[in-house]
C-alpha cells in the first residue's frame, strides 16, 4: 500500500496541474471573449451605418419626386416659348388676347429669373380673369407692376410685367397646357 503522504503528494501535483490547466483555459476564454466584443461591435457599428444609408437613400428617392414635382413651378430657358403659348391660351380661354411686348433674363447664376412684360386686350372682366389666371398659374410668378386702362367703351388693356422662376437648360419640363 502507498502511505497517506505520497497520496497526498500526488493529489497536490495533479490538483496544480490542473490549477494551471484551468488557468490557461481561462486566459484564452478571456481573450476571445474580448474578441467576441470587439467583433460584435464592429457588427453593430456596421450594421447602423447601412441602416443610416438606407435610411438616407430612401428620403433621397422621396426627395427625387419632390424634386420633380417643385420643378414645374419653374420655366427653363429652353422652355421660355412653351411658357409664353400657355400664357397665351390661358388668354384665349379668358376671351382676351395677349401680347408678348418684352423677355429679358434676370436674377443670379444660382436663382434665374425671367422677366417679361406683356399687354393684355379684351373686356374689363376677361382682363382681370387673365391677370387672374396667370398669378395663379402653378409657375413661380411674381406680378411686379400692372396698369390697367381703357381703350374704348367696351375695351380695356393691362400692362403686365412679371417675374418668374427660371432654372437653366433643360433642368425643369416643358410647362403643360392648364387653360
Amino acid at each position: 500500500m502507498k502511505s497517506p503522504f505520497s497520496n497526498l503528494i500526488i493529489a497536490v501535483v495533479v490538483f496544480i496541474i490542473v490549477s494551471i490547466g484551468y488557468g490557461i483555459w481561462y486566459a484564452a476564454i478571456a481573450a476571445k471573449s474580448t474578441n467576441v466584443v470587439y467583433l460584435e461591435n464592429q457588427i453593430e457599428t456596421k450594421t447602423q451605418t447601412a441602416s443610416h444609408i438606407a435610411s438616407a437613400r430612401a428620403a433621397l428617392t422621396e426627395i427625387a419626386g419632390d424634386e420633380t414635382v417643385i420643378q414645374k413651378y419653374f420655366v427653363s430657358k429652353t422652355a421660355v416659348v412653351a411658357f409664353i403659348d400657355d400664357l397665351q391660351a390661358r388668354g384665349k380661354a379668358q376671351e382676351t388676347v395677349i401680347s408678348i411686348l418684352s423677355v429679358s433674363t434676370a436674377g443670379t447664376v444660382l436663382q434665374p429669373t425671367l422677366l417679361l412684360s406683356l399687354t393684355i386686350n379684351g373686356t374689363f372682366d376677361a382682363v382681370m380673369r387673365t391677370v387672374g389666371t396667370i398669378e395663379y398659374a402653378p409657375y413661380a410668378i411674381s406680378i411686379l407692376g400692372l396698369s390697367l386702362g381703357q381703350v374704348a367703351a367696351n375695351s380695356w388693356h393691362a400692362d403686365l410685367k412679371l417675374l418668374v422662376g427660371s432654372v437653366p437648360g433643360d433642368a425643369a419640363s416643358s410647362p403643360t397646357l392648364t387653360p
